[in-house]
């Protein structure tokens, strides 16, 4: 039989301490879910960045260059789309996931 330590001693209530761990990791894990919580808006301005940024590639270092980093990105969304298929998501929320993770990063310019 193993003996357990808890930081309260040994006379704690263990059902207690677990429910207090539980409900801490869950404070805690919405906290992170909000700071990293992105909207479509933002997505759509990650489009937008993605757009002027693929121009200004394109003019500075060519249209490959350009083509590169657009393409780069539509890679990135087909892998999460695809991702998201194979989790078992799919239509339009499958879409909109997709679209949020590629470009929602726009969110923390």
């Amino acid at each position: 039989m193993t003996v357990r330590q808890w930081p309260e001693g040994p006379g704690a209530d263990q059902d207690a301490a677990r429910e207090r761990y539980t409900s801490d990791i869950r404070a805690t894990r919405a906290a992170v879910r909000e700071v990293f919580r992105a909207d479509m808006p933002a997505a759509h301005g990650g489009v937008g960045l993605v757009v002027v940024a693929a121009v200004v590639v394109g003019c500075f270092a060519g249209p490959v260059a350009g083509g590169l980093v657009a393409a780069g990105f539509a890679v990135l969304f087909l892998v999460a789309l695809a991702v998201m298929f194979l989790r078992g998501i799919r239509g339009a929320d499958a879409w909109r996931r997709s679209y949020l993770f590629t470009f929602g990063w726009a969110n923390w310019i």
